[in-house]
């Protein structure tokens, strides 16, 4: 019986209270021979090399976030002194480096154990195209494990390591995700650095991360982001941390008839479900037509994007097309057939399409998408190899192209007791803002965890406070959540942190004029109260833009906090009170319009 649970939080206070990181490696060894699925890696280092990788961490550091913490990998990313084959012994070569991202994770203390099966080339959603034994999905071995990164996935669900790394170009890192009940993070585009990995499409490709809980996967990527130079398409972006999700969001959905579920009934029902709990945590559910999303999704495998999966391989499949898998040769050989003026339409279609989807994407917060539209089974896939591949990437394969991010998430259980999942898909950067919601999601089904039975323990939630990047401010008007000027700021990538109340010496004034009714803050230290009022984290290099919107004779200051902190804020110069009413009995602006409302 696995009894100690591989979760960070978990293992973190193991070693506070004294384990051996090498105790640990031993425990992932005994799970991995329990396990007995020869199809999970396709190389496992050997157990002396880890315990002195163990042993050479030393005493316990929590300055290392990830300290002790075993970990696997895709075996398309490189770790030095393994082979890296991408699930094609023709192609196998012995990486000499680790991958800039695992040397990232070493350097947090993470303990990498082995390279993991995949779909050849990182080519399939299904996890069966591979010469190697195919992993077993961790919920039901009948059901395919999902891929490409079948491995990675199913290593997490069975509780053999606390987290592990896939790829996702179409889909690969959330729809194993789904299948095997567990979290799959697929960050911004070039916020995890692809050096020392094999691409599939090297303009679509980023790393992603598998784990039993949203805030495990969000602490790897947290330790694995970087700039890297060598990386060209690596981004100098804010460091990325998982915000404290306020109610609000406006999130859009497919609408009733732009929603495929290929007659699972249990599926729709389940997306279902998770709707009217986001509705219940206080978000605003707005149908779209994803008619032009599914159009961009069509160019992955359909246009010219073949071709950057032959350019990746074209020695292989050129002077050994025999070491292929068929249906990935079948796939990735399509491109042959394809001409530079192929790329260069493709490339036109797809800036029509994203013109075409812009307003979607404007009018609203996030997405929620059901991460797979439907399950099928090892025995679909032996009768065709090909369409239920295609259909699983319903809701993925226009993710990359249009550089949004993403994190499949487990939710309730669907009436017929396989796993549900949904994923929340946000804005260039805004990984942290839909992992927020997606740990609300989590906490809120507290389903078990993969397929290990144990159960799921919310984190401790952070104070909610501004991070890297950002500024705090105080709202205490028609900038609030609801009210008609939050657009401005939810535009701007402002987040909502807590409601609070200022330090009691303001006095807050109805102006004149309008609309939008607007109030005046002015402190008054002898004979002020305390306010009511929002704070939002803005990030700072939107705060000039911000500004330029704010009219006289509001102005940002400095407000004082009834805990005895300062942010700022919205205050008013004296000479806008001329005509204006003084609503501080009210003690905030939401109780004065609920007073003229009534």
């Amino acid at each position: 019986m696995n009894t100690l649970p591989f979760t960070l939080a978990s293992l973190g206070a193991a070693y506070a209270a004294g384990k051996s990181p090498k105790a640990v490696i031993e425990e992932v060894y005994r799970r991995i021979a329990e396990a007995d699925d020869p199809g999970i890696f396709i190389h496992l280092a050997p157990k002396e090399t880890v315990l002195a990788a163990a042993d050479a961490l030393g005493p316990y550091d929590p300055a290392k976030p990830l300290y002790g913490i075993p970990f696997a990998v895709k075996d398309n990313i490189d770790v030095a002194g393994m082979p890296t084959t991408c699930a094609c012994p023709a192609f196998e070569y012995a990486a000499t480096a680790d991958a800039f991202v695992v040397a990232k994770l070493r350097a947090a203390g993470a303990l990498p154990i082995g390279k993991t099966n995949l779909d050849q080339f990182a080519t399939g959603l299904v996890g069966v195209r591979s010469p190697y034994p195919i992993p077993k999905n961790a919920i039901d071995p009948l059901i395919v494990p999902g891929g490409s990164s079948s491995g990675s996935a199913v290593a997490v669900a069975r509780g053999l390591v606390p987290f592990a790394l896939g790829t996702d170009t179409a889909g690969s890192g959330r729809v194993p995700a789904a299948l095997n009940n567990i979290v799959g993070l697929k960050p911004t585009l070039g916020t995890l650095s692809a050096s020392g990995m094999v691409p599939a499409c090297r303009t679509l490709d980023t790393i992603s991360i598998f784990a039993l809980t949203v805030e495990d996967a969000f602490a790897a990527y947290s330790a694995a982001a970087g700039y890297d130079a060598d990386d060209a398409y690596s981004r100098d972006l804010t460091a990325p941390f998982l915000e404290t999700p306020g109610a609000g969001f406006t999130i859009g959905i497919p609408d009733a008839a732009s929603r495929l579920f290929f007659d699972d009934v249990f599926q729709e029902a389940s997306f279902e479900a998770t709707l009217a709990t986001l509705e219940g945590l206080g978000h605003r559910i707005v149908p779209l037509d994803f008619t032009p999303l599914y159009r961009i999704a069509a160019l992955l495998y359909e246009g010219a994007w073949v071709a950057e999966r032959y350019a990746a391989i074209e020695t292989v499949i050129r002077d050994t097309p025999e070491a292929l898998f068929p249906v990935t040769r079948g796939i990735i050989g399509r491109a042959e057939t394809l001409s530079a003026a192929n790329a260069f339409r493709d490339t036109y279609r797809l800036a029509d399409l994203k013109r075409a989807a812009t307003p979607l994407l404007a009018a609203v917060d996030m997405l929620c998408v059901p991460t797979i539209p439907r399950f099928f089974s090892l025995a679909d896939l032996k009768e065709d190899p090909v369409n239920p591949n295609s259909k699983l990437g319903t809701y993925t394969n226009f993710v990359n192209l249009l550089d949004l991010s993403g994190i499949a998430v487990p939710v309730a259980a669907r009436a017929d007791g396989r796993p549900g999942s949904v994923t929340l898909l946000g804005k260039t950067g805004q990984d942290g803002r839909i992992a927020g919601v997606a740990a609300r999601l989590q906490a809120d089904a507290a389903r078990p965890l993969g397929a290990t039975g144990w159960a799921y323990e919310p984190a401790e939630a952070p104070a909610p406070a501004a991070g890297p990047g950002e500024i705090a401010i105080a709202l205490v008007g028609a900038h609030m959540r609801g009210l008609p000027l939050n657009g401005e700021v939810t535009r701007l990538g402002g987040r909502f942190l807590a409601e609070s109340r200022t330090a009691p010496e303001y006095r807050l004034h109805a102006l004149a004029g309008g609309p939008p009714r607007r109030p005046g803050l002015v402190r008054a230290e002898d004979e002020g109260q305390a306010i009511a009022l929002e704070i939002w984290a803005l990030p700072l290099d939107r705060f000039g833009a911000f500004m330029t919107g704010v009219p006289a004779p509001l102005a940002i200051g400095t407000v004082r906090l009834a805990d005895g902190t300062a942010v700022k804020g919205f205050l008013c110069e004296t000479a806008g009170l001329p005509g204006a009413e003084d609503i501080t009995a009210f003690g905030g602006w939401r109780a004065y319009l609920a007073s003229i409302s009534g």
